[in-house]
């Protein structure tokens, strides 16, 4: 998870990212990013998630825990 806030940043085509953002305060924030962050968990983290838990997770931050929980 070293690399994630970068990665991440990378997905929603931003320069840099922080823990409090809001997910869908990005204008890059659409179901291809959502389906990006799908890949993106299965590759690296073995963390499979869903559209929905996404979605739900509100913030990076939010997001970041999501996939430590499923790790």
């Amino acid at each position: 998870m070293e690399n994630f806030i970068e990665i991440i940043a990378e997905i929603l085509e931003e320069e840099t990212v922080a823990l409090s953002d809001e997910l869908e305060s990005f204008e890059a924030w659409d179901s291809l990013t959502v389906l990006s962050i799908i890949a993106l968990c299965d590759s690296e983290y073995n963390a499979p998630l869903s559209a929905e838990e996404i979605e739900n997770s509100g913030t990076i931050l939010g997001l970041k825990k999501l996939i430590e929980s499923k790790m």
